[in-house]
């Protein structure tokens, strides 16, 4: 019976996924394949300009202009690492680099988003009311973690929170499951933000219930990155959504005009029930996710499944994201009703980083943690593509006798990427800093966890472009059960993980070195 059942669902969900799914023709010849036309147009029109212009400067002129820019760049506020990229490009190829510098610094297309994100929240701020009482409990526990969510607070406006439950959820598969038994449950809203969102069995099961509970009368908000439309999602697919009685929007679709705007992606992963629970992690709406393909080997990834009051900062994140590209009025108080209490020890604090604010917080939070740790800090990311600061936080934290250990891929998803990452093995393991490649396939977890009582789990990488690029969100989790979940899931995970030695480093590969050592400079465009 229970197989007929699964046999059942699996074929409602294969008819829903191939609604709207594209065959080559619409590949080639939709509104995708003229808007990336569009845009080469317009790059092939900027590369003549600049070509154009570099008949005109002699080799000393061009020299010079090299030199002022460098100083421009160098004395212009920002991270060290993004800097060496301009000056490495400058110096290089100054007739395409200065005017590109000059575009990008001029924020073609930010300045919009800028100003409404300002807006949203000078709309939003004092929704979620501070909670003197928890910071106070929590100050007691940890000075150190009460100041960390003091920035926290000001940087999100998101408190601390109690009266919250965090389940650790240590596999895509879980999280999947988990997060098919809250849908069902959706009684009045359903709010989902992800990166990726891709036809296939995984969205085919999530889409049959969300088109069931929009029959029902719950209303259901679908938000994804506007990249999906490359490859993974017709460009009209929010229109579909909406004949199923779904409101989707994409985030920054691909528009036939160059904006830097672009190169700012919505990373997060946020999935919202009735603001009773909430879902946050690594996992993507995507079948690679649940192993249901295999594209590297065993996919690793996590997720945290959060119930009680904390669910309310995951609802207001996802309401501000939702209305960046939209001038409606959004009645935030309707979603925002305090979430029933659930009995729970410790502390839950939900925040999100934003590339268009001055404050770094997913790496200001990972620098922090490092700086505070007394005997541990366990991590898993995917990519490892980081600047000085956080390279001397990581071996400093090692030379001071904490045990740091990161676990990264063993099966690269991106092969230049995975070159740029092992270029930093060297220095990390001479400062003392572990490291361990997952043998199975592929991490895709972000996780931190610290001292057996702090961890991290959510959608930052330890990459340039999570640390600065990105919307990225994350939960911080304080004393109770989760840190000590996580921690074990990251020992049984270690467990099929083999550490990378100097000797490793040494037999790398010439090729996979030489590519490691060209691109490092252009890490921060990665």
């Amino acid at each position: 019976m229970a197989e007929e059942k699964r046999g059942h669902l699996d074929k409602e969900a294969v008819l829903l996924l191939n609604r709207g799914r594209r065959g080559l023709r619409h590949l080639v010849f939709g509104r995708t394949a003229v808007i990336i036309a569009l845009l080469a147009a317009q790059a092939g029109l900027l590369a003549a300009g600049f070509l154009r212009l570099g008949e005109y400067l002699v080799y000393g002129g061009s020299l010079l202009l090299s030199l002022v820019m460098a100083l421009v760049v160098i004395n212009r506020p920002g991270n060290p690492a993004k800097k060496i990229t301009w000056i490495f490009l400058i110096m290089l190829v100054p007739v395409f680099a200065i005017p590109f510098y000059i575009y990008v610094d001029r924020e073609i297309g930010h300045r919009l988003v800028r100003r409404r994100l300002e807006e949203i929240g000078q709309q939003t701020a004092g929704c979620i009311p501070p909670r003197p009482e928890a910071a106070a409990r929590l100050r007691a526990h940890s000075p150190g973690a009460a100041r960390l969510a003091a920035y926290l607070e000001r940087c999100s406006g998101l408190p601390v929170f109690e009266n919250s439950q965090a389940a650790y959820l240590p596999s895509g598969e879980a999280a999947f499951e988990q997060m098919l038994a809250q849908l069902e449950t959706a009684r009045k809203f359903i709010f989902l933000e992800f990166f990726i969102v891709e036809e296939g069995y995984m969205w085919g099961r999530i889409l049959s219930v969300l088109e069931r509970k929009a029959r029902e009368g719950v209303e259901v908000r679908v938000l994804y990155d506007g990249t999906c439309a490359i490859g993974k999602l017709p460009y009209r697919y929010p229109r579909q959504l909406e004949e199923l009685g779904i409101r989707c929007r994409m985030y920054a679709p691909l528009r036939p005009l160059v904006s830097t705007h672009y190169n700012n992606r919505d990373h997060r992963k946020i999935m919202v029930i009735d603001g009773r629970a909430a879902f946050t992690g690594g996992v993507n709406l995507a079948d690679e996710y649940i192993n249901r393909v295999d594209l590297h080997g065993h996919w690793k990834d996590v997720a945290v499944r959060i119930t009680g009051e904390a669910v309310q900062g995951f609802t207001l994140m996802f309401l501000q994201m939702w209305n960046v590209e939209s001038w409606e009025q959004e009645d935030y108080g309707r979603y925002l009703a305090a979430s029933a209490p659930v009995e729970a020890a410790g502390w839950v604090i939900p925040y999100g980083d934003s590339p268009f604010d001055q404050e770094n917080v997913g790496e200001m939070v990972y620098m922090d943690i490092l700086n505070r740790a007394e005997s541990y800090v366990h991590i898993m990311t995917p990519y490892l593509i980081i600047d000085h600061e956080m390279i001397t936080a990581l071996t400093f934290a090692a030379k001071r006798g904490v045990d740091v250990k990161l676990i990264v891929p063993a099966r690269p998803d991106k092969k230049t990427v995975f070159a740029v990452t092992r270029s930093y093995y060297r220095e990390l393991i001479e400062g003392g800093v572990r490291i361990f490649e997952y043998t199975p396939g592929f991490v895709h977890a972000k996780i931190f966890v610290s001292d057996g009582g702090t961890a991290v789990v959510g959608s930052i990488n330890l990459d340039y472009r999570s640390l600065y690029l990105h919307f990225e969100c994350a939960a911080l989790l304080c004393g109770g059960a989760a840190p000590a979940e996580v921690e074990a899931d990251f020992q049984q995970t270690l467990a099929k993980c083999r550490e990378v030695t100097l000797e490793d480093c040494r037999r790398d590969s010439l090729g996979r070195r030489l590519v490691g050592w060209i691109l490092r400079p252009l890490a921060t465009l990665m």
